[in-house]
């Protein structure tokens, strides 16, 4: 069975029941294969992996702003004369937070990269990670009032 000629479509080189001779050649490997790390070596690989990761995220502006802002709460929890364990629970809940942006611009690239044409699903994505960040801001604010208010009222 061949597809009938229509002139907006062009014109049909073989029936459609006819395969092709080779499938394309797709490579979906980089041109070299990565070597499967173990031991030491795995570690000081994902080491590598995570410090790119952070100098990557140091690109960020809010990323930026919210190292500002932790080393800012710090500094008052250190006037207010904070607890080691308060400084535990802050480094806790920043560290989440930092984890937090990391996904949301791990996100926001693979959305960018995949869909760089506007998309409902990809806004929604983005508003999704920028959310989950939001969240993780106000938790350190909560906790940063949750230690620094007290101090203050009792001084």
């Amino acid at each position: 069975m061949t597809v009938p000629d229509y002139a907006p479509i062009g014109t049909v080189v073989r029936p459609v029941t006819q395969k092709a001779e080779e499938p394309p050649q797709v490579s979906i490997s980089p041109s070299s294969p990565i070597e499967k790390v173990t031991g030491i070596r795995h570690l000081k690989a994902a080491f590598g992996y995570s410090l790119n990761a952070a100098l990557r995220l140091l690109r960020e502006t809010a990323f930026r702003h919210e190292i500002l802002a932790g080393l800012a709460i710090f500094a008052v929890f250190a006037e207010v004369g904070a607890s080691f364990s308060d400084y535990i629970m802050m480094a806790i809940v920043m560290l989440g937070l930092f984890a937090t942006e990391a996904l949301n611009t791990a996100i926001e690239e693979i959305i960018d990269r995949i869909s760089p044409e506007w998309s409902k699903t990809g806004r929604h994505a983005k508003d999704l990670g920028s959310f989950a960040v939001f969240c993780l801001l106000i938790a350190n604010g909560l906790t940063a009032a949750f230690v620094i208010i007290p101090k203050l009222i009792s001084l």
